[in-house]
């Protein structure tokens, strides 16, 4: 039975799980975390074993920040969504087998921006200035050193020969270096995009051994037998 370590670009998780699934309590969401990412330790007839689940991701910022629409600061450290990414990460840490690999957010360059669908209705006229919201807006904050870590741990894992298998749920091309490293390491590089769409002529396409997505973590799919569906 060979070895799969899963890594989870967390932000990427989050942003597609709210679309796909909808949006659940932060214990709701560790759990269905959980649920996800072993699906993939179930491959055909073949039965991987879990060595650890790596999840990367950003505490979320405790700090004033002035909205241009409101005139006034918010305190982000009050707001819904601090809680509910302090329990989500709190949850994750309950977790068998998973070790947090936490980056941090650039909050000095962190700023309120229109949303893409809100901008496209001001500017084909659907939507007025007078007629913009909280809701039209969204806060901007860049990751750092995710993208860094999470390509260590694959090259640190390939160099060490301590899996025969890397899944990765990712949904952008950053990380073809680390995925190329892997594979001439001898490793079996598996991409999950969550159901998004890779082109074939991009970079991140070719160099990976397979892709998969492993369906709605809340409900439980069978297929004819009885069993868990796997999609490959």
């Amino acid at each position: 039975m060979s070895k799969t370590a899963i890594l989870v670009d967390g932000g990427f998780y989050r942003k597609r799980a709210k679309k796909l699934w909808g949006q659940h309590s932060p214990q709701e969401t560790a759990s269905g975390l959980i649920t996800y990412v072993r699906r993939h330790l179930k491959e055909h007839v073949y039965h991987h074993e879990l060595y650890r689940i790596f999840y990367y991701d950003c505490a979320p910022v405790n700090k004033q920040m002035y909205h241009p629409l409101l005139k006034r600061t918010v305190n982000l450290g009050a707001t819904p969504d601090y809680s509910w990414m302090c329990d989500f990460l709190n949850c994750l840490k309950e977790k068998r087998k998973v070790a947090l690999r936490l980056g941090f957010l650039d909050d000095t360059n962190s700023v309120y921006t229109l949303s893409y669908s809100s901008v496209k209705k001001l500017c084909n006229g659907t939507l007025s200035p007078d007629a913009l919201t909280e809701k039209d807006f969204e806060l901007t904050i860049r990751q750092k050193g995710v993208d860094m870590k999470i390509g260590m741990d694959i090259a640190s894992l390939a160099y060490k020969h301590q899996v025969e298998q890397i899944v990765l749920i990712a949904g952008d091309s950053d990380f073809v270096p680390a995925a190329k490293l892997a594979r001439r390491e001898g490793l079996d590089f598996v991409l999950d995009p969550m159901e998004m769409e890779i082109s074939k002529d991009r970079d991140l396409f070719e160099h990976i051994d397979g892709k998969r997505s492993c369906g709605n973590p809340y409900k439980r799919e069978k297929n004819m037998e009885g069993n868990d569906q796997f999609k490959v």
